[in-house]
C-alpha cells in the first residue's frame, strides 16, 4: 500500500510538471547556447562596437595553408607547370616514405608499384594505355599538374590528396622514374 501511494504521488507530480504552459519560456541553462550573439561581417560594427573584418589581408596565406594553384587545365598550362613548378618540400626519407605510402594508395592500382604502367587495373584490362614513367618526358611540375587536373583517362586527385602529400608523391614518382631508367 505504501508503494502504491508513492507511485500515485510520483505520477501526479510528473503530470503537474509536464502539463505547464509551453508558450512561455522556461528556465534556460546557459542561454548563450540557445540565443547566439549576431555578428555582422564585412566591417560592420560587431560586439562592443568593434569593427568586424572577415576578409584576409591581400597576398597572405592562412597558417598551415598553401598557395592557390592557378595554372589552367590546358596544354599550355601543362607546359607552364613543367617549366615553372619545383617541389617546395625537402627531399627527406620521411617525405619519400609518405610519398610511397600515398602512391600505393592512389596511383599503384593503375601505374603499378614500379611505375611501369602495369598496375592491377591494367592487368585486369580495365584500362589500357597507362604510361610507363620511363617513356614520358615528365618532371616535378608536370607530375604535380597531372595530379591536380588529371590527364586523358586519369582524373584529378586534388580533392583526395593534401598539398604536402601531392609533392611527396611527386618525389616518389621521380625516384621510380630513375629506377626504371636504369
Amino acid at each position: 500500500m505504501k508503494n502504491f501511494k508513492l507511485i500515485i504521488a510520483l505520477v501526479t507530480l510528473t503530470s503537474i510538471i509536464s502539463c505547464n504552459d509551453k508558450r512561455t519560456p522556461q528556465l534556460q541553462y546557459m542561454p548563450d547556447m540557445y540565443v547566439s550573439i549576431p555578428y555582422n561581417p564585412n566591417g560592420a560594427e560587431g560586439l562592443n562596437g568593434n569593427p568586424v573584418n572577415s576578409e584576409p589581408v591581400a597576398g597572405t596565406i592562412a597558417r598551415g595553408g598553401h598557395p592557390a594553384y592557378d595554372i589552367a587545365d590546358t596544354n599550355e598550362g601543362y607546359e607552364l607547370a613543367k617549366t615553372s613548378l619545383t617541389n617546395p618540400l625537402e627531399a627527406t626519407e620521411e617525405n619519400l616514405a609518405n610519398g610511397k605510402a600515398m602512391y600505393e594508395i592512389y596511383c599503384a592500382s593503375c601505374h603499378g608499384k614500379k611505375g611501369d604502367g602495369n598496375g592491377v587495373l591494367s592487368q585486369r584490362e580495365k584500362f589500357s594505355g597507362i604510361p610507363n614513367y620511363k617513356d614520358r618526358d615528365i618532371n616535378a611540375g608536370s607530375i604535380y599538374h597531372v595530379i591536380m587536373h588529371g590527364k586523358n583517362l586519369m582524373g584529378s586527385h586534388a580533392s583526395q590528396i593534401t598539398y604536402a602529400e601531392r609533392w611527396q608523391i611527386v618525389q616518389y614518382v621521380e625516384v621510380l622514374r630513375l629506377d626504371l631508367a636504369k
